[in-house]
């Protein structure tokens, strides 16, 4: 399928989604014939709802794969959504390493929430050895753009 075409149906989704009253279904679909498209976004989108039980049935261990899908292509949210699930435990083994390493990429991506995480990491050794001083630059950055937590 042409690159045009998976966009397009990607943007159908997003399209439909929007509406005042949306066929939940409809997006879903569009969603999912996005993905097997080759469509990257929609892993997260479909991730998303697989994590949060939106629209489908409640699917920890779906979401996980989807994340880690759209993350393998650097989709900052992806790379955030990733990382609370290793720091937690949510639907795969607890890692708080590959948490840190998830914020970090989704931080360098534009991910800001990840920023302020990247310096919680650090002040607290979460998945990094502690460094208050490396917390501290990070955490000022998130200031800045106006993360406080």
């Amino acid at each position: 399928m042409s690159k045009r075409i998976v966009n397009s149906l990607y943007e159908q989704a997003l399209q439909e989604a929007k509406k005042k009253r949306p066929d939940d279904e409809k997006v879903f679909s569009l969603l999912t014939k996005s993905l097997e498209s080759g469509e990257i976004k929609a892993a997260y989108a479909l991730g998303t709802w697989y994590l949060h039980g939106k629209h489908v049935k409640r699917n920890i261990r779906r979401a996980v794969q989807l994340l880690k899908q759209a993350a393998q292509e650097n989709i900052p949210d992806a790379l955030y959504d990733l990382a609370v699930c290793y720091e937690k435990g949510v639907g795969t083994r607890k890692n708080e390493k590959k948490a840190f390493e998830c914020y970090l990429r989704a931080s360098l991506y534009g991910d800001v929430q990840s920023i302020y995480e990247v310096g919680r990491c650090y002040y607290y050794g979460v998945g990094v050895s502690k460094d208050k001083y490396i917390s501290k630059i990070w955490f000022d950055r998130a200031k800045v753009l106006g993360i406080t937590e």
